[in-house]
C-alpha cells in the first residue's frame, strides 16, 4: 500500500504542475502567458481554434485524472488507518 501511495503522490505532483502550466497557456481576456508564447499572433490570424480546443481537452482530461487521484489517495488514507 505504501508503494501505491507514493506512486499516486508523485503522479499528483506532476499532474498538478502540468495542469498549472496548461491553465496559464489558455487564452485569457487580458493576455497573460499565452501571449508571451505567441498566442496573440495566432488568435489574430484565426488559426488557434483547433489548438485551443485541444488545449481545452487536455486540460479537462488532466483535471479529471487529478480529481481521481485525490479521491483515491483520500480513500487509501481513510481505510489504511489502524483503529
Amino acid at each position: 500500500m505504501d508503494v501505491l501511495t507514493l506512486i499516486l503522490q508523485i503522479a499528483l505532483g506532476v499532474i498538478s504542475l502540468l495542469l498549472t502550466l496548461l491553465i496559464l497557456l489558455h487564452k485569457g481576456r487580458g493576455g497573460g502567458m499565452s501571449d508571451m508564447f505567441g498566442g496573440g499572433v495566432t488568435s489574430s490570424l484565426g488559426a488557434s481554434g483547433v489548438a485551443e480546443r485541444n488545449l481545452n481537452r487536455l486540460t479537462i482530461l488532466l483535471g479529471v485524472f487529478w480529481g481521481a487521484i485525490v479521491v483515491a489517495l483520500g480513500l487509501i488514507m481513510r481505510f489504511s488507518q489502524d483503529f
